[in-house]
């Protein structure tokens, strides 16, 4: 039996489940101006990606890295959700 691919979904699911409350606290704390720690760890895990040995790993890591990347748009979405009232306003946002 392979269970890569079981193994890689359920990552999969689990890095995207992480970066929802991830990208809510980040714009919550820090405002719209943390796109760039999202771009950074976005960078970071497509290096680690590309030099991982095992394909799991790199596979795994590579979902992180676009998660990342996605998140930065996510973060200008959630403004926009805070703007209607759906979340509340942090200290993140300019006064």
């Amino acid at each position: 039996m392979n269970y890569t691919g079981l193994l890689v979904g359920l990552s999969t699911f689990l890095i995207i489940g992480l970066f929802h409350p991830l990208v809510i606290k980040a714009e919550y704390y820090l405002g719209v101006k943390s796109w760039w720690l999202f771009a950074i760890a976005g960078a970071v895990f497509s290096i680690l990606s590309l030099i991982a040995a095992n394909m799991i790993w790199s596979t795994i890591l590579g979902v992180t890295a676009f998660s990342s990347f996605w998140s930065i748009l996510e973060v200008y979405e959630q403004k926009q959700r805070v703007k209607k009232g759906w979340f509340p306003k942090g200290p993140g946002h300019d006064k």
